[in-house]
């Protein structure tokens, strides 16, 4: 993640999702702030051939802004490209090294909007999911892009996803809503659940329902007969800033970087699609 609360950007919701059977891991020491974000991002994969397209054509070291716990970098990584992988929390990129696996990947724990890396040697800088929205608005984007545009050889590329438009629903109200994500770790299961999508004038609000479920617990009712298992129940909430392609180009020519064709993710049943906005140093 690069801030607040969201982790490789924010994993937002498409329409029409199909329900994921439970999945089991092995982690059980692992922080949970990890575990929620392994399971809301982790399973994204439909982002992938366009970074190793553009790490191909352009080359490395490539740096990877909101890495989390190593989604992209590590594919990038274990396909011979030198990755520095950019995140503000320190569970996530350690958890990037525990998954390495003897791939070499640089961890940096840094806010994006405040990058001073030694080197400024990068050929392209990726912003996977929606990460860029998440940077506080104008100011902190055009601090983020100042400071890639730094970091970039001559010609390199900075390439940020941006989040389609995202259709309003309110669980509360009634609303379908796309089926909730789940993994068992040992005998607590994970269920992660979004509530509602809210559009504002300038930025979208994404709730979830957290639910841990102690599968070994053994709650009693009020009749003192077993309830079933232990629950616990947290909320979840992620603000993007609302951005068009046109937008993001015009902040990034007030730093220097030019605009090239914008590339598309598609949607698909369990995402929502994106916009890669292109921009060349």
């Amino acid at each position: 993640m690069v801030i607040g609360a969201a982790k490789d950007g924010a994993h937002a919701p498409g329409a029409g999702a199909h329900k994921h059977l439970p999945r089991e891991r092995t982690a059980p020491g692992r922080a949970a702030g990890v575990l929620w974000h392994e399971l809301e991002c982790g399973s994204y994969r439909a982002d992938l051939a366009l970074w190793r397209e553009l790490a191909d054509r352009e080359g490395g070291p490539i740096l990877d802004i909101g890495a989390g716990a190593g989604r992209v970098s590590l594919v990038l990584a274990e396909a011979g490209y030198e990755v520095v992988a950019v995140d503000v929390d320190k569970a996530l990129l350690g958890a990037l090294r525990e998954q390495a696996a003897g791939v070499e990947v640089q961890t940096v724990c840094a806010d994006a909007r405040a990058l001073s890396l030694c080197r400024r040697d990068f050929g392209l800088c990726i912003v996977p999911m929606q990460t860029v929205q998440l940077l506080g608005g104008r100011p902190g984007r055009l601090a983020f892009l100042r400071g890639a545009r730094a970091h970039l050889r001559g010609g390199g590329v900075l390439a940020c996803a941006i989040a389609s438009a995202l259709e309003p629903f309110d669980c509360a109200r009634g609303d379908a809503a796309p089926a909730p994500d789940s993994m068992r770790v040992g005998g607590v299961l994970y269920v992660s659940r979004p509530t509602r999508v809210q559009v504002r004038r300038d930025s979208v609000l994404i709730e979830r329902e957290r639910l841990l479920v102690d599968l070994a617990g053994d709650a009693r009712g009020a009749d003192g007969g077993s309830a079933g298992p232990v629950e616990a129940v947290e909320r979840s909430v992620i603000e993007l800033d609302r951005l068009s392609p046109g937008q993001l180009q015009r902040e990034a020519t007030e730093v220097g970087l030019r605009p090239e064709p914008t590339r598309r993710i598609p949607a698909s049943e369990e995402h929502t699609g994106s916009a890669v906005v292109m921009l060349r140093a």
